[in-house]
């Protein structure tokens, strides 16, 4: 039987290694990057109600409630309005990924402020097993997500420094200028406790992956954070800032070009990295960096009062 229960942050080593597992099974068609986990646990539900709430692990138990083995999980309320459903690859098309899609989605909508109207979710382009279930739920297409970009990690940019600037790797004592830099380019609220308790501590995340562009005055005028899935060779970013201060001057290239620098060093093949399929900018410096276009997302939405359950 696959039920589900609250994830714990102890959860994500071990979901982690079993999401990467899925993807060298069955490929990327239903699968984003591994490190896209911590990021939308830790990052996307600050703020919002308990994270066991939110997060679910659906496990397999065998007889005596023995085996937990991992089939799912879900991630409900990103951005107030939004879910994910990761299934493993034998009961994709199932009722047992259509019962996590609609856990999820009533999960969400009962989190929801009154004022959304929409749950939301999405979906690789090529993936029509997910496409076919959604639309059986109610869902219904609305708009391109992301772009989702990749690039060998051979031939890489130089890392290019501005003058009085250091590029380097982030320790726990650079919490506090972390916050401001990513306050300053996304007008988030994170302070440095919240962002060294919440973020830099907990497990899946390394400060080794993220990425600064230190200022002479100490400040952090660009970050990045790669992600690395060693089960399948394949880095990602997520994300890539710049503080509104330090803006145009190659800080968000110099970082991206360091970490593919050491990307490449673990031995990975290959990295990827999603942006609005609106965020031009984004297109542009991804563009220069070698970066081309793998595939898009489709965000699928559905009125937040119908009731998926009387389907």
């Amino acid at each position: 039987m696959l039920t589900p229960r609250p994830f714990l942050p102890s959860d994500m080593p071990r979901v982690q290694e079993t999401v990467a597992e899925w993807i060298a099974t069955a490929g990327r068609d239903a699968y984003d990057h591994v490190g896209e986990l911590p990021h939308r646990v830790y990052d996307n539900l600050r703020g919002g109600p308990p994270v066991g709430d939110l997060v679910h692990v659906w496990e397999h138990r065998g007889e005596h409630g023995h085996e937990r083995r991992i089939g799912g999980v879900t991630i409900c309320l990103r951005f107030g309005s939004a879910f994910d459903a990761f299934c493993a690859p034998e009961l994709r098309g199932t009722d047992s990924e259509r019962a996590m899609l609609t856990f999820a989605a009533d999960t969400t909508a009962r989190h929801m402020a009154d004022d959304e109207e929409y749950v939301l979710t999405d979906l690789f382009e090529m993936d029509t097993t997910r496409g076919r279930l959604l639309n059986e739920l109610g869902f219904t297409f609305f708009r391109v997500w992301d772009d989702v970009n990749t690039r060998d990690l051979t031939d890489l940019p130089p890392v290019v420094v501005p003058e009085g600037f250091t590029v380097r790797a982030a320790t726990l004592a650079d919490a506090d200028a972390l916050a401001e830099a990513r306050n300053a380019s996304f007008g988030s609220d994170w302070t440095g406790a919240a962002y060294r308790d919440g973020m830099m501590t907990r497990p899946g995340y390394d400060p080794a992956g993220e990425i600064v562009a230190e200022a002479p005055d100490g400040r952090i005028g660009a970050y990045t954070v790669h992600w690395v899935d060693e089960r399948n060779g394949l880095g990602h970013f997520e994300p890539v800032g710049t503080h509104e201060a330090f803006r145009r001057r190659g800080l968000a290239r110099a970082v991206m070009a360091e970490s593919m620098r050491r990307m490449a060093e673990l031995g990975l093949r290959r990295v990827t990295v999603n942006h609005n399929a609106e965020n031009l900018p984004a297109a542009q410096l991804y563009g220069s960096l070698g970066f081309t276009l793998e595939c898009r997302t489709h965000g699928y939405r559905r009125a937040k009062d119908q009731d998926s359950m009387s389907r």
